[in-house]
């Protein structure tokens, strides 16, 4: 049983994984179990080259992006399982949260991140009453996305990214994923508002 299941990895999967797996020293979430799915063959970041993002180097391409971000989270953060190598076919409710079903395992988890990319493609059983046209993008891409307000699409059952209604770039993603990591860090914090910062002694 997983207390945060993040499915996708690519810029909102990671990012929410990253700013989750740091807050492992604080007394709310330090026995935490979180994974992340780290399924990133469909990623509009692979084909993507970065010249407009603050912080990178001009020329970065998604597919390193991709790779280096989770070396990042393995290095820094290895508590946070990276199951590798599988795809989510079905979510569903269970007792305790919910049941998440890939082409291998079977997987349970109180909340769930769902962020993966937006297009109509993305065939996640289980989730069919919330899919509707994306908001954000011109009517002939046919882009969908998840009806949510504030990246809740009901409780515990979350989006990021994209597949959230945001537009498609990188910071803005990675935005997405961070904010969807401190709405559950702050739930599991009570209800008080948290983030998590490191800085320079």
């Amino acid at each position: 049983m997983f207390d945060a299941l993040i499915i996708g990895g690519g810029a909102a999967g990671l990012s929410c994984a990253l700013v989750l797996g740091s807050a492992k020293n604080k007394p709310f979430a330090e026995n935490k179990q979180i994974a992340i799915i780290t399924h990133q063959k469909t990623s509009h970041l692979q084909t993507a080259l970065f010249n407009n993002v603050l912080g990178l180097t001009p020329e970065t391409t998604g597919a390193s992006i991709l790779e280096s971000g989770k070396k990042q989270l393995y290095d820094l953060y290895p508590h946070v399982e990276q199951i590798k190598n599988e795809k989510v076919c079905v979510i569903s409710k269970s007792a305790n949260g919910f049941k998440v079903e890939t082409n291998k395992n079977t997987y349970q988890s109180k909340l769930v991140v769902i962020a993966v990319g937006y297009t109509n493609l993305m065939t996640i059983k289980g989730l069919e009453q919330y899919i509707e046209p994306h908001p954000r993008t011109v009517i002939e891409k046919d882009r969908i996305w998840l009806k949510n307000t504030d990246h809740l699409i009901e409780k515990n059952l979350y989006v990021a990214g994209t597949l959230a209604g945001w537009r498609s770039q990188f910071s803005i993603a990675s935005g997405s994923g961070a904010h969807v990591a401190t709405d559950i860090l702050t739930l599991w914090n009570g209800g008080k508002h948290t983030k998590v910062h490191d800085k320079v002694v």
